[in-house]
């Protein structure tokens, strides 16, 4: 089989048509051409007759720029080979159908300002799919379509570069360009495509720093305090960032030590504040010169002048109407507690620091002397005693002393004043805590039974130093005696043996104790002393001489059980009165009294003695007529009266209170009474009388003899009855 020919049929991108022939095919048709491999059918087919080789679409180089084919020679009728396989590669021929492109825009990229020309900002560059091995299709060059005359690219390598010198960030910061990439080498007819680069330039230090003024003016007030800020200036720069950054400093002026400055890293101002105290009358006007610095100058600038500038500050000190000041911040004073009251102290003095020189009052702030020790005058500034010092009470006085302004009372100024009170020897020496002491049964002779030691409320410069004897009553007494160990402490010993608590139980040793003041003092302190019985090895058991007095065969644990069985019997008494009381029983076994009626009031005067409607008054008319005595549940009744004696021959008045008497009496341990107090009232009117009845109802039908002539003796209030029922001559029924 003879070499495919290749036949140009397309001027685009294209695959050449190649013609397969067999030496044994002589044009009868009996030979078939069949195509096989990559493509084959789908891209590429063959006309079996004549072998040639057609492309079904159009073919891209820039997907695949090869194919590999197989072809054969076969018999129509046998349909076996004539020819051994041919193997051949389809080359596509490129043609410029790609045009350039940016893959990496859009650019940014930064410059600092004022670089010299040609200084290189940034590449782009450009790709063409094209064949760059065949032809000019692939060959590119890049041109500044926007951006001139600032910047500059160059056509082969795309470096874009600076093209203008001394370009001013302050004057414009930033630019836009437009590159374009063209292949072709640049002729007409190729394809091109852009991208834009985004060149900001970058800030150097080529800005000096200036103040907008040659001189500025603040004034403050003389009360300022210390480290309060005076004023805020700044230095202007164009400049940005680190290049803008500066120091400042005073260089010169009166207020090198009033003043100071430093920068604000925020704002990059300087800020003035004070480092003493102002005062107008010392001084009305400070005048400082600050400069101001760049940080780090560039030396490629310095020609364009000092990085750095000055100005004038000046400082005017107002006046400020002051309080008081004392001569001293605090006044230490001492003064014995034995001086009398009214005695000088000390003296204090204030000023008032304004020149007007106002004269100064001076008081006590009453809430450092609640108690009110101490006076001061008004005018003199002299502390006084006001109350009698105790330095065991309070051994340092500190006071506030007010000064204030005669002609501004608003105005005032503090002293303060340390009183330390010196002592005096006016407490006697005491024991240094309470002792419990006890002496054993068996002691011996000699044996130390307590170690006492006293204490002092006074504080003498050198220390205490304590004495201790008996009293002189005590000195001669056979049971105990004292040694004083001259170290401030005092030993008991005992003088005997044998000490019974059926004797004595306790016994009282006065103890006579001296201190080494000026003058000295002393005191009496009684140490109580008990006899104890103890083990052998000197511990005490039992101090309580009682419990000799108890019969020598109750022993304790005898004494132990007839309490526990008190205690027994007291709780089941208790138990069985909660549970009676729970029970809600009436007291008193009156079936036939109602509870309800317990008290009972009548407002009837009723219709005279023969009126029993209203109440019952058999028991007033017949008082011997005992009532029946009722038992109570929880009361046993300690005097029953079984009698009561009659009234007939005692007089009026002895009546009644007997009456009463005999009332209260039975109220109180009558055992249907109430438990608790009551008021009782009682209508008697006696048991009788010495004129009997006085009722005439019957007198004018009875033919009775009676003679009423005594009626006249009665008195006046009986006269009309003795004209009525009377024998005299006046009688009305004569």
């Amino acid at each position: 089989m003879p070499t495919p020919r290749w036949l140009a049929r397309d001027a685009a991108e294209r695959a050449a048509s190649p013609q397969l022939h067999s030496d044994v095919d002589k044009g009868d048709g009996s030979i078939k051409y069949i195509l096989s491999g990559e493509g084959a059918s789908s891209i590429f087919i063959i006309d079996e007759n004549t072998g040639d080789i057609h492309a079904t679409k159009r073919l891209d180089r820039e997907e695949q720029a090869y194919y590999t084919l197989r072809a054969q020679a076969l018999d129509r009728l046998t349909n076996k080979p004539v020819e051994p396989e041919s193997e051949f590669v389809i080359k596509i021929q490129d043609i410029n159908d790609n045009e350039p492109k940016f893959l990496d825009g859009p650019y940014t990229a930064g410059v600092p300002e004022m670089s010299p020309v040609g200084t290189s900002v940034v590449q782009v560059t450009a790709t063409d799919a094209d064949d760059p091995t065949y032809g000019n299709s692939a060959r590119v060059v890049y041109s500044i379509l926007q951006g001139q005359p600032y910047f500059s690219v160059e056509p082969k390598t795309g470096v874009i570069k600076t093209a203008l010198p001394n370009m001013d960030r302050e004057a414009k910061d930033q630019y836009l360009l437009v590159i374009q990439a063209k292949d072709m080498v640049g002729q007409n007819g190729g394809l091109s495509g852009t991208t834009s680069v985004t060149v900001t330039l970058t800030d150097v230090n080529d800005n000096p720093p200036r103040f907008p003024r040659r001189s500025y003016q603040y004034n403050v007030p003389e009360s300022l305090p210390v480290a309060s800020i005076v004023a805020r200036i700044k230095a202007a720069d164009a400049d940005i960032g680190a290049n803008a950054e500066m120091d400042y400093k005073i260089v010169d002026g009166d207020g090198l030590g009033i003043f100071k400055i430093a920068v604000d890293k925020d704002t990059q101002e300087g800020i003035i504040t004070i480092q003493k105290d102002l005062d107008f009358e010392a001084k009305t006007s400070y005048t400082l010169r600050i400069e101001a610095a760049n940080k780090d100058a560039d030396p490629r600038f310095l020609s364009l002048g000092p990085f750095s500038d000055t100005t004038t500050v000046k400082i005017i000190v107002e006046d400020v109407d002051e309080p008081p000041v004392f001569s001293a911040p605090l006044y230490p004073m001492e003064v014995s507690e034995a001086t009398q009251v009214g005695n000088i102290i000390g003296t204090v003095a204030a000023h008032d620091p304004d020149s007007s020189n106002s004269p100064v009052r001076y008081s006590i702030d009453r809430n450092t002397d609640l108690e009110r020790y101490f006076n001061i005058d008004a005018n003199s500034g002299v502390i006084t005693t006001a109350k009698s010092l105790d330095r065991e009470t309070n051994a340092v006085h500190n006071i506030t002393v007010l000064a204030m302004e005669s002609q501004n009372p608003s105005q005032v100024g503090r002293g303060y004043v340390a009183i330390t009170i010196l002592d005096i020897n006016d407490n006697a020496p005491e024991f240094a805590m309470d002792y419990e002491t006890t002496v054993c049964e068996n002691a011996q002779p000699g044996q130390v039974i307590q170690k006492v030691s006293a204490v002092d409320k006074d504080e003498p410069a050198n220390g205490h130093q304590f004495y201790f004897s008996l009293t002189t009553d005590a000195t001669n007494n056979h049971n105990f005696s004292l040694k004083d160990n001259k170290d401030n402490t005092a030993s008991i010993l005992t003088r005997r043996n044998g000490f019974r608590r059926q004797e004595q139980s306790v016994y009282y040793l006065p103890i006579f104790i001296v201190d080494s003041g000026s003058p000295s003092l002393s005191s009496t302190n009684t140490l109580t002393i008990r006899v104890c019985d103890c083990d052998a090895d000197g511990v005490a058991q039992t101090c309580n001489a009682e419990a000799y007095v108890l019969p020598a065969g109750l022993s304790t644990g005898a004494l132990i059980a007839i309490l526990a069985c008190v205690l027994t019997l007291l709780v089941l008494i208790l138990l069985i009165v909660t549970m009676r009381r729970r029970k809600k029983e009436p007291l008193i076994f009156d079936e036939e009294r109602d509870i309800r009626e317990n008290i009972v009031r009548y407002d009837d005067e009723g219709g005279g003695e023969e009126d029993t409607e209203a109440f019952d008054m058999a028991a007033l008319r017949n008082l011997n007529v005992m009532r029946d005595t009722k038992t109570r549940r929880d009361v046993t009744p300690e005097i029953q009266f079984l009698s009561r004696p009659t009234f007939k021959s005692i007089p009026d008045n002895v009546i009644f209170r007997e009456f009463i008497w005999e009332r209260l009496k039975e109220a109180d341990v009558d055992p249907c009474a109430p438990p608790y107090d009551s008021l009782q009232t009682y209508a008697f009117e006696g048991n009788g009388s010495v004129a009997e009845s006085l009722s005439s109802l019957d007198s004018i039908s009875s033919n009775s003899d009676q003679n009423y002539d005594y009626l006249s003796d009665w008195g006046p209030r009986f006269k009309r009855l003795a004209d009525m029922y009377g024998n005299g001559q006046d009688s009305l029924y004569s």
